[in-house]
């Protein structure tokens, strides 16, 4: 796909990701909207996502994220980064009405919602698929820094599975362009706030073992929400937290969104596929990492996934 000639028609261009934006999604919808404003000056051209925490401040572009959707444009193009249509939050309303859709993804549950689709499940990330898909003379510092960020994050700094020999190539190369990648590493990755540790070390202790200690599960109530004064945002890592103890072959954090609903991520090691656990309760992403939304009490979720996550390591088991 061309990505310039694609848009080489359209005066007003829109670009959207999934609610709760990661690095990721952040990263590669940047990178794409200052890759677009480069090469394309004169268009109208416009990143719509639900507002992504401080840590990305510093990506060049951040300042104009539309994250309240008002206006009522048609775009001509609308790209959708990172996900489907369904998680596309406020701006769904947008890639609906254009003439246009575009998706890049690289989750293997997306079987491409566009008018056009590029999803690659063997790539790191997506921002990995907008460095393909850019025109490499057009790179520059802050293009580099944005697609970096999105990989670093997806690959959990390099180090998941979905680490390949060429992402690794790709981002030596985006280093080469100068920015202080270490701090990004720990700015955006690492570092937490006191309030973030606070919460993590709550769920931690409150974690239980099950499926003989090869699957641990940890909850997050909205009355620990509000006692914590956290957001979403603040539970980030925790599952990877519960993932890395050892002897867990699959991780379960759940937080809660609503009365008797709640919002499940899992992280898994090679005998478990999560993204087959999250796909049957409507839910998507990588073999080890994935999620879904669930209703019903925290026992009555944490029953339903474990019986799925239970087949699969008996399956191996049997091999």
């Amino acid at each position: 796909m061309n990505i310039l000639q694609e848009c080489m028609d359209a005066k007003f261009i829109g670009i959207g990701g999934h609610i709760r934006p990661d690095g990721d999604c952040v990263g590669s919808c940047l990178a794409l909207y200052q890759y677009l404003k480069k090469c394309m000056p004169d268009k109208y051209i416009k990143v719509f996502l639900e507002k992504p925490a401080d840590i990305f401040s510093e990506i060049k572009g951040f300042r104009e994220i539309d994250s309240v959707c008002s206006e009522d444009t048609v775009f001509d193009v609308f790209f959708c980064l990172d996900c489907g249509e369904d998680r596309l939050g406020e701006s769904r309303k947008y890639f609906e009405k254009a003439v246009k859709t575009i998706n890049i993804d690289h989750h293997i549950s997306n079987k491409g919602c566009g008018t056009i689709n590029y999803i690659k499940s063997q790539a790191s990330s997506t921002s990995e698929l907008i460095y393909d898909l850019i025109e490499k003379e057009q790179l520059d510092t802050e293009l580099a820094k944005a697609i970096y960020v999105g990989i670093i994050h997806d690959t959990g700094v390099f180090q998941y599975s979905n680490t390949l020999p060429e992402t690794m190539e790709k981002a030596a190369k985006l280093i080469g362009y100068g920015f202080d990648f270490p701090r990004l590493i720990q700015e955006t990755f690492y570092q937490k706030t006191y309030k973030q540790t606070q919460i993590t070390g709550r769920a931690l202790v409150e974690s239980m073992r099950l499926l003989d200690g090869k699957c641990i599960v940890s909850c997050v109530t909205r009355t620990m929400m509000e006692f914590y004064e956290a957001e979403p945002a603040d539970l980030d890592g925790i599952v990877n937290h519960l993932r890395n103890i050892k002897d867990v072959e699959c991780a379960i954090f759940m937080y809660q969104t609503d009365v008797l609903e709640y919002k499940v991520s899992m992280r898994s090691n090679e005998n478990v596929d999560v993204s087959k656990v999250a796909g049957y309760f409507g839910g998507g992403g990588h073999k080890r990492a994935a999620g879904c939304t669930m209703k019903g009490t925290f026992y009555d979720c944490v029953n339903n996934l474990s019986l799925h996550i239970n087949k699969q390591l008996e399956e191996q088991e049997e091999c």
